[in-house]
């Protein structure tokens, strides 16, 4: 039986008010999996018509994040999530809505046993952005930490 992760749209735009602001939704949730989409309104738009790259690097960002709070939901009491670093390539113009495919890159319960180790874990989330052909426009690697709740 799989968990319910149904919980993190909503989680993630009380959490971030951007998300709910871009109009950002999550149309795929899964705990080693998001998939997280960006509309196509002029407000977000940069000088060549497509989306600026603050929004591509925020979808991205923010799927990563949706992933990291699917992942370790059971474990928030005790650890705080936190973007380490990342690293975004801009491929191509992006044009229509985004979707952003975020992927843990490492298996939860190794990150978890790390944690409870007392060491503070670091892992990677690896995006695939792309446009609304399905062309990729974008990658991005999210480097995250655990930080252990004193």
């Amino acid at each position: 039986m799989s968990a319910d992760h149904s919980f993190v749209a909503d989680a993630m735009k009380q959490a971030v008010p951007w998300v709910k602001t871009s109009g950002v939704e999550f149309p795929e949730v899964a705990g080693d999996r998001v998939v997280a989409e960006l509309p196509d309104r002029e407000e977000l738009r940069n000088h060549v018509g497509g989306p600026h790259a603050a929004m591509v690097f925020g979808v991205a960002e923010t799927a990563s994040g949706a992933v990291v709070m699917a992942a370790f939901a059971e474990h928030l009491a005790k650890a705080t999530p936190l973007v380490v670093r990342s690293d975004i390539a801009y491929r191509k113009l992006a044009l229509g809505v985004l979707r952003a495919e975020a992927v843990l890159g490492r298996p939860a319960a190794d990150v978890v046993a790390e944690l409870e180790s007392g060491t503070r874990p670091e892992f990677p989330v690896n995006v695939t952005i792309t446009d609304a052909e399905g062309v990729t426009t974008g990658e991005m690697t999210v480097v995250w930490t655990l930080r252990p709740n004193r």
